[in-house]
């Protein structure tokens, strides 16, 4: 293939993957998207993005926000004048940015967010939030981070931005005890059902990143372990590496499975005895497996397709196959962290079909001519592949809806369900 090339991943020691590794035309959301989340987890933090009025759209599109509503982002439009060189960009950034903290006095971070635009044009973000920041410290830090689509796809919005907040992460002493970091914005009814669960194995202190509150950050160190929430975070972990902490190598807390593999690789490091481990997590993990059992029947034997969009791809499709029995014809991923994703692929079926990068049409190609029963894939083919005749799930909507966790495993469940039981109904 000339736009492909074909390789393999290996999950345990007798499982060989194959993957076909391509480059070509992309079908992805910018990382912009990533404020629509971020911006309701830091609830005092506000997303300035310095881009067009395209971003603009894209954004408010994307939020769905009312008129009257009061939002934690906005856009400094770059028009003609900033593109002409006619404007000095940084003077009207601080301008902006001075009637912004004036109006919302209530900001503790504001994140400035390059954008294709402000790319473009070589405006110095960085520069400008140092000078920002010295400005208006210590009631408010000005952070910033890249949210272009250039080369990337949407959660890496996520993973840019925590990933400049490590900086600022005070350091724990070097005598500090062991302490966990859980890394990834989760939904609040997520979190806190994660630290009712770890107060029941006595793990602890806990601390999520990012925190709900700008000031509430994590102390790290080398005493430090941070397990993922999410699998699109490689920038973050690294840098938290590079402060010292340890990650803990776990599945993705997805589905019953994931979840109790998540939550047992924590407790292995805090020496949780099984029993314990059993007692704590029993009534949670029987109660979802009763739950996700309902979804069963109508998943069972269905045949999907993942377009690489969101990462979350192969945690998803170990879910499909190993909890509800769907059969994996293709599961496509951006990027394929072969390190933060080892254990998932070693729960993978033997033999699955995997494709790291894009080219859509070679894609499409292959999915038409496989005649899935569910196509899971980005907002730009569903309707297309809806008009021939196909079954299709946003992806984006497996970003924004919270899925982690025993309780949300039947929820997860149902929303690929869902469009199967619509289509249903509508040739009935």
């Amino acid at each position: 293939m000339s736009s492909a090339a074909l390789a393999t991943a290996g999950g345990s020691d007798t499982t060989v993957i194959p993957i076909i590794r391509e480059r070509g035309q992309r079908e992805v959301f910018c990382g912009l998207t990533g404020i629509i989340w971020l911006h309701r987890k830091i609830q005092d933090a506000f997303f300035l993005v310095v881009g067009s009025r395209t971003c603009a759209h894209l954004i408010q599109s994307a939020a769905g926000v009312m008129i009257f509503a009061e939002p934690r982002f906005a856009t400094a439009i770059i028009d003609e004048r900033d593109l002409a060189g006619l404007a000095d960009c940084n003077e009207e950034l601080d301008r902006i940015v001075n009637q912004l903290l004036t109006r919302r006095p209530d900001i503790r971070l504001l994140f400035l967010v390059g954008s294709c635009p402000s790319e473009v044009i070589k405006l110095d973000l960085s520069r400008a939030s140092s000078r920002l920041s010295k400005k208006f410290s210590p009631n408010v830090r000005v952070l910033n981070y890249s949210g272009s689509g250039i080369e990337t796809t949407f959660t890496q919005g996520e993973d840019a931005c925590l990933a400049s907040m490590v900086p600022d992460l005070p350091a724990a002493p070097a005598d500090a005890e062991t302490s966990l970091m859980v890394v990834g914005s989760l939904a609040d009814v997520v979190e806190d059902q994660f630290i009712r669960l770890f107060a029941a194995l006595n793990i602890g202190p806990v601390r999520f990143f990012p925190p709900r509150h700008a000031a509430d950050l994590a102390p790290v160190g080398k005493n430090t372990r941070y397990i993922l929430a999410q699998p699109f975070l490689a920038d973050t972990a690294r840098a938290l590496e590079e402060r010292g902490a340890t990650r803990i190598d776990a599945p993705f807390p997805l589905g019953v499975e994931g979840t109790t593999l998540w939550l047992k690789a924590v407790a292995d490091v805090w020496g949780v005895s099984s029993g314990t481990f059993d007692a704590a997590t029993a009534t949670a993990r029987e109660r979802a497996t009763r739950a996700v059992a309902r979804y069963r029947e109508e998943l069972s034997g269905k045949r999907v397709f993942f377009f690489p969009d969101s990462q979350l791809e192969i945690p998803l499709a170990r879910f499909l196959a190993r909890e509800l029995d769907v059969e994996l014809v293709e599961v496509g991923t951006p990027f394929l962290h072969k390190q933060h994703l080892a254990r998932e692929l070693e729960l993978m079926p033997k033999g699955v079909q995997l494709s790291e990068g894009q080219h859509v049409e070679n894609q499409l190609d292959r999915c038409r001519a496989a005649k899935p029963d569910l196509v899971v894939c980005g907002l730009g083919l569903a309707n297309p592949l809806e008009a021939e005749g196909m079954t299709t799930k946003w992806s984006i909507e497996l970003v924004f809806t919270p899925i982690q966790g025993y309780d949300q495993a039947a929820d997860l469940a149902e929303l690929f369900a869902r469009p199967l039981v619509r289509r249903m109904r509508l040739v009935a």
